[in-house]
């Protein structure tokens, strides 16, 4: 099978197209034949060696797939050959996605609903997740709220606001002008432009799900009411300090995503009733990874960019 291998921290040029054995499930794994694969943020710092998460290469890139069971190893009982599914592989070990051919444990993947196209499933999973775990797992967004996201429009941020949404939350949104058409398609009630306002002035909010982290982290916490929730989803810069939460009044809650098919699950559902899209901004072949990785970097991507075999 063909596979994505880099045996060199660096830009995107490391990125070498290769040809490997196809793997055999073991116990509580599937085969999945890969129909695409979600490019996230992390991808770029990991490759860079910005992100030490898998250590010294080689090493395959890759977290979010979506495609068609090929196989099954023994112990599987949930899933069958033919089973179209999607998941976040591994986070934050090694999924090695960037591949034709993935294994996945059984409490990672969950079935693709019929109202997402295989791209749309692909993009899914880690952007998916770290809003959800965000805004539901650590947050606890209720009905009636006021919840802030910042890079609204990007992979992570578009999910959120429509997760929000779906808890009955009133949503506040920072993107540039040009995505805010966008953003109220997907039900945010306030977009902020951030280069024309400045977010701070928005009325107080009970929770802010901040997607940018250094100086723009402490000046989120300065939006949240007391005995709301600040949650920083870049760990490695959050921009916050305790001296400064405990002075604001206001919990913060550092996010760091993972595998998980009971969340996953329950953000298919949404999409199945309708409630939940996935925006794909451009799509790539394997082949062109190194261009997809370019184009991230550039930080022109709306939503979701994903490669397919």
């Amino acid at each position: 099978m063909r596979v994505i291998i880099q045996r060199a921290l660096g830009g995107p040029g490391v990125l070498e197209l290769a040809e490997v054995e196809r793997p055999e499930p073991g116990f509580g794994q599937v085969l999945i034949a890969t129909g695409a694969i979600g490019v996230n943020p992390v991808d770029v710092h990991v490759r860079s060696g910005a992100l030490p998460l898998l250590g010294e290469p080689p090493f395959t890139l890759g977290w979010d797939v979506a495609g068609v069971v090929e196989a099954v190893g023994p112990g599987v009982s949930a899933f069958s050959e033919g089973d179209e599914v999607l998941g976040l592989l591994a986070m934050p070990g090694a999924g090695n996605t960037y591949a034709e051919y993935v294994l996945a444990s059984v409490n990672e993947i969950v079935a693709r609903p019929t109202g997402l196209s295989v791209e749309q499933a692909a993009g899914l999973p880690m952007a998916g997740l770290t809003a959800w775990q965000g805004l539901v797992g650590l947050a606890r967004v209720e009905p009636g709220q006021r919840v802030l996201v910042h890079r609204a429009a990007g992979g992570v941020g578009h999910l959120a606001v429509q997760i929000a949404k779906a808890r009955g939350a009133h949503v506040v949104a920072t993107a540039s002008a040009g995505k805010h058409e966008l953003l109220r398609r997907l039900g945010v009630d306030e977009p902020v432009d951030y280069r024309a306002r400045d977010f701070t002035e928005v009325e107080p909010v009970d929770v802010v799900l901040d997607l940018v982290g250094g100086s723009d982290g402490d000046r989120s916490a300065r939006v949240v009411r007391p005995g709301g929730v600040l949650v920083s989803a870049y760990p490695q810069d959050t921009g916050v300090t305790p001296e400064l939460v405990a002075g604001l009044g206001i919990r913060h809650a550092v996010l760091v995503v993972h595998s998980s098919a009971p969340d996953l699950a329950r953000l298919t559902s949404l999409a199945g009733e309708g409630r939940l899209t996935v925006h794909v901004d451009q799509v790539w072949s394997l082949a062109e990874v190194a261009k997809a990785h370019e184009a991230v970097e550039g930080g022109a991507v709306t939503g979701k960019l994903v490669l397919v075999p």
